[in-house]
């Protein structure tokens, strides 16, 4: 598709070009780029994604950006939920625990006392995506979800290539006071 250089592109084309710019990305793309990609505001973009979603279309928000899941197609990976508790200054710390295993965090969940279960997105596989997820949340002023719950618990889903991986991580936040057994 050819735009000029102001062109907007409108509604279901957009999506539809959403759609296949994030399918062929190799990274997440920020809402950001994606605007500029189609020359529309990053708002619209966020309008735009939760349009797909509710489509059912298989695209997370990260910290990094958007990324479309695809069905996996790759070797079978570890999958198991892990509890831990720290405070806001060890958050760094324990995703670097992490990903320094080859352990990549998908999202953090609580339990909170008015709203009940809540979840985001992390989705950080080396110290890089660490970082700069740390940077995104200071940036912002933004609030660990851990900071919302008694005593800092909270759960990860953690995903490796095999279940050593994670035992090594595990064996590694217990050493760190991190890991809730």
């Amino acid at each position: 598709m050819l735009m000029t250089e102001n062109e907007k592109v409108l509604g279901e084309e957009r999506r539809q070009l959403l759609i296949a710019t994030l399918k062929k990305a190799t990274k997440a793309l920020p809402g950001r780029e994606l605007g500029e990609l189609t020359n529309v505001s990053r708002q619209v973009i966020v309008s735009d994604i939760t349009l797909l979603k509710a489509r059912n279309e298989p695209i997370i928000a990260t910290s990094q950006g958007y990324v479309y899941m695809h069905p996996q197609a790759v070797p079978e990976r570890y999958e198991k939920t892990i509890v831990c508790r720290h405070t806001p200054g060890q958050a760094e710390e324990e995703l670097n625990i992490f990903v320094d295993n080859g352990v990549t965090v998908k999202d953090v969940r609580i339990e909170h006392p008015v709203y009940g279960d809540l979840s985001a997105s992390i989705m950080v596989s080396n110290r890089s995506d660490v970082k700069e997820f740390i940077h995104k949340v200071s940036e912002v002023n933004g609030v660990f979800l851990l900071k919302l719950t008694d005593g800092g618990i909270h759960l990860h889903t953690v995903i490796a290539d095999n279940e050593q991986q994670i035992q090594n991580a595990e064996d590694a936040l217990r050493k760190a006071d991190i890991l809730v057994d």
